[in-house]
């Protein structure tokens, strides 16, 4: 049986808020309507695979994403692999590997303070590192501020 174009495509994860991820993927171009997706994960190595317990459905109720809470970041490659079924078709299983801090979204910095003086015309802007599970250096954090007079 020719599996071309059966595979999901354009597979992207994004982590924020610390512990969420999301994935999401395109049917295959060549895949029929009631074809079926699932998709296994695990953070290491040494972990078995997991399955989603929590798909996004389109129209057709095709799993097309999965959501996960309680993510950890780990400084290992995580595994991804999506397989699917349907009636009579082998789908072409597809898997990817991605350093999970690769894909995070930071939160934004925390307790922004501004104080000016208006005798010195001095501001002092102060801030505290985003919430993170994982970056315990301060150092590791580079900033940019955007001041715009208005």
């Amino acid at each position: 049986a020719d599996m071309n174009g059966t595979a999901i495509e354009n597979f992207v994860c994004v982590i924020f808020n610390v512990s969420f991820m999301n994935c999401t993927w395109h049917v295959g171009r060549t895949a029929s309507g009631d074809t079926q997706y699932f998709l296994y994960w695990k953070n290491s190595k040494k972990e078995n695979f997991t399955g989603c317990q929590n798909y996004v459905k389109d129209n057709h109720g095709r799993h097309t994403g999965c959501r996960f809470q309680n993510i950890t970041i780990e400084n290992k490659r995580a595994h991804f692999l999506v397989n699917g079924s349907r009636s009579g078709q082998n789908i072409q299983t597809y898997e990817k590997k991605i350093f999970l801090y690769e894909i995070e979204k930071l939160t934004p910095p925390l307790n922004v303070t501004v104080s000016c003086t208006e005798a010195s015309h001095f501001c002092e802007i102060r801030w505290q590192p985003p919430h993170t599970s994982h970056v315990k250096r301060r150092a590791c954090f580079k900033y940019e501020l955007v001041i715009e007079n208005k």
